[in-house]
């Protein structure tokens, strides 16, 4: 091996939630350098790739073997560590035991008129190679989950099932071992386009080989795919797509080679209120509604798809059914609820405790009520409009027990 070699590790896994995810892709930045530097082995930059399958540390520049190191620690003074017959106290014999010497090794030196006994260690170098399997390993325990699970046989946990490692300096396998699997040169594709197994000859190919199994390797660069997928959807549509940060973070840990299709649903449930429409699609369904040139929603929207290209209509298909099916349930609410008028939803606030001690949220409507009234007479408003914010306090909490919201 030459001096130095490119080390790449992956973990593979079951898929990981999206924010999970983004979190874990920030601590391997600190966790690998730092996991390195623990065991003094000489390294360059550290490049981190993440899918919703992987994490993937890849490390450039690894010194064959660990710096020789001379550790000098200062001790106590020789006053204090001998007697008066030059025997040594137990704070000369407590100093050596614990830097693993004998009180002979033990070293005097002036420093500014005051002679101290000394701990000189030499630490021999190692090899990386030999090192690596239990940092490696380290590396993976280190890794704050939100939540974790436990499978198989093994007492391990992590956020998913891990089912491969791949370890490479240069072209040697790391045996890195962890919950039953032993690290190799073996590693996984997209699920459904290029499973594999795929085998990697070294460190530097480890992350092409990934890429050309369907895989996008990196947060930015699914970020950039979809970001110009939705763009040319919007010059094909005459539409504008609404992008949440946060919709968009998770759709794009959600796929490990993302493809933005556009879809559609029927124009009868435009008339369904648009916070409803927009709500099944970003919270339920991670898509991006569209908006026509006058900022109104139109029945179209953005689906990321983790599946085949090829398949487009198909995969289109089947999120249009889904879409549907929840916007049938929708409106079937919201035409229920226009069947009685919103006061009659008050009476059923008693329903709903807002807070134990403060009763039901009718009793907090009532409480708005009187407070609205105190306030638009403090405030010298004219009796018409006073009764109008009266009827607004009124019935402001009604909508909590409709058939649309619950």
């Amino acid at each position: 091996m030459a001096n130095t070699a490119t080390l790449a590790f992956e973990i593979g896994t079951e898929e990981i939630p999206a924010f999970d995810l983004k979190r874990a892709t920030e601590q391997l930045a600190e966790l690998v350098p730092a996991a390195l530097d623990a065991v003094r082995i000489p390294h360059g930059d550290v490049a981190v790739y993440t899918s919703p399958r992987r994490l993937i540390a890849v490390v450039a520049d690894v010194a064959a073997s660990t710096e020789a190191l001379e550790e000098v620690f200062r001790g106590p003074a020789v006053a204090i560590a001998f007697d008066e017959a030059g025997r040594p106290t137990k704070a000369a014999e407590g100093f050596a035991r614990g830097k693993g010497l004998s009180v002979d090794d033990l070293e005097r030196r002036d420093e500014n008129g005051t002679e101290y006994v000394y701990a000189v260690r030499q630490v021999p170098a190692q090899e990386t190679a030999a090192l690596l399997p239990s940092v490696l390993r380290g590396v993976i325990d280190d890794i704050s989950w939100p939540k974790s699970c436990r499978w198989g046989t093994t007492s391990e946990m992590f956020s998913r099932p891990v089912r491969w490692l791949v370890a490479l300096l240069g072209d040697e396998v790391i045996p890195v071992r962890y919950a039953g699997i032993t690290a190799g040169r073996t590693t996984r594709g997209h699920r459904f386009l290029a499973p594999g197994p795929h085998e990697v000859a070294s460190a530097d190919a480890l992350v092409d080989v990934v890429r050309g199994a369907y895989v996008v390797p990196t947060q930015a660069e699914r970020e950039a795919v979809i970001r110009d997928g939705v763009a040319a959807i919007e010059a094909a549509c005459g539409a504008t797509a609404e992008l949440p940060a946060k919709t968009l973070t998770e759709v794009i840990n959600l796929s490990e080679y993302p493809t933005p299709m556009v879809g559609t649903f029927d124009e009868e449930f435009l008339k369904v209120p648009e916070e409803i429409i927009v709500d099944a699609m970003l919270m339920h369904q991670r898509y991006f509604p569209l908006y026509d040139a006058d900022g109104n929603l139109t029945n179209r929207f953005v689906i990321v798809s983790n599946g085949d290209p090829a398949h487009e209509a198909t995969i289109v298909d089947g999120n249009e059914r889904v879409v549907a099916a929840r916007l049938y349930d929708a409106k079937f609410f919201y035409e229920e609820d226009l069947k009685r008028p919103l006061e009659d939803y008050v009476q059923r606030l008693d329903e709903v405790v807002f807070q134990e001690a403060l009763g039901t949220m009718r009793d907090k409507t009532a409480r708005v009520v009187k407070l609205s009234a105190r306030i638009t007479a403090a405030a010298g408003i004219e009796a018409s409009e006073m009764r109008d914010i009266a009827r607004a306090a009124y019935l402001a909490k009604a909508d909590l027990v409709t058939g649309a919201v619950v």
